[in-house]
């Protein structure tokens, strides 16, 4: 089976415009991005996947390899779905965020690893939680498992709901887990979930992988322990230096 790293990048983010371009210490984020995927030994080819001639330019100025997409994608699964529709030879795809300039090669490899399994349809990571800001935080998205470690749900609220516990022990008393944003797809299944319609649980979470839950497929996880750090906004720079 032959992988591709797919890394989607945009220009026009609403609260970041211009964000794959920023400079980190010399670097553009999305070349920081292109260059950790690289590293990966389970790729055997990485590719920006932009529908901006900026980005382009850039990815072309490092020597790094791009397919121009369509500008109308809801989401980076389908920018990566258009990309393998023109690229042919490439069993299995992962989905790398083109914000996380530093995402360990180890992950990559983690999710990669899932597709040993000739059942496994869809692969993603998650992290213990190990603060209560973490745990309460709507912005981060948590997910339960079940015993093969494919996830049950996932929900911006704090699942499970522990009933005989005050929320100050939920940690103490429960393993909690957050969604970590890398995704591992099969060619067939990315091309069949990128037909469907968005489903209701997705639309009252704004989260895209329920609505593959939604509609019988499966997600394989794999525990990390490795954190990662996703720029959104200018003030998320701050943090890196």
């Amino acid at each position: 089976m032959k992988t591709i790293g797919i890394i989607p990048s945009r220009y026009a983010s609403t609260r970041f415009p211009g964000k794959p371009l920023t400079q980190i210490a010399g670097k553009s984020m999305i070349r920081r991005v292109y260059e950790q995927a690289l590293q990966s030994g389970a790729l055997d080819h990485v590719v920006v996947a932009t529908d901006d001639q900026r980005i382009m330019d850039e990815v072309k100025s490092f020597g790094g390899d791009y397919v121009l997409t369509g500008s109308n994608h809801q989401s980076g699964t389908d920018r990566c779905a258009e990309v393998i529709e023109q690229l042919t030879g490439f069993d299995i795809i992962i989905n790398i965020q083109g914000d996380e300039p530093f995402i360990d090669p180890a992950q990559i490899d983690l999710v990669a690893r899932c597709f040993d399994d000739p059942q496994v349809q869809l692969a993603t990571l998650v992290k213990a939680i190990t603060t209560d800001e973490e745990l309460f935080n709507t912005n981060i998205p948590k997910v339960t498992l079940n015993t093969l470690e494919e996830a049950l749900y996932f929900s911006r609220q704090t699942i499970p709901f522990l009933r005989n516990a005050a929320p100050a022990d939920w940690l103490a008393s429960h393993s909690f887990y957050k969604h970590i944003g890398i995704y591992g797809y099969t060619r067939k299944v990315l091309l069949e979930i990128t037909q469907l319609q968005p489903s209701p649980l997705e639309l009252a979470e704004n989260l895209e992988q329920l609505r593959w839950l939604e509609n019988g497929y499966k997600i394989k996880t794999k525990i990390t322990t490795l954190e990662t750090l996703a720029i959104d906004t200018p003030d998320d720079l701050k943090k890196i230096h």
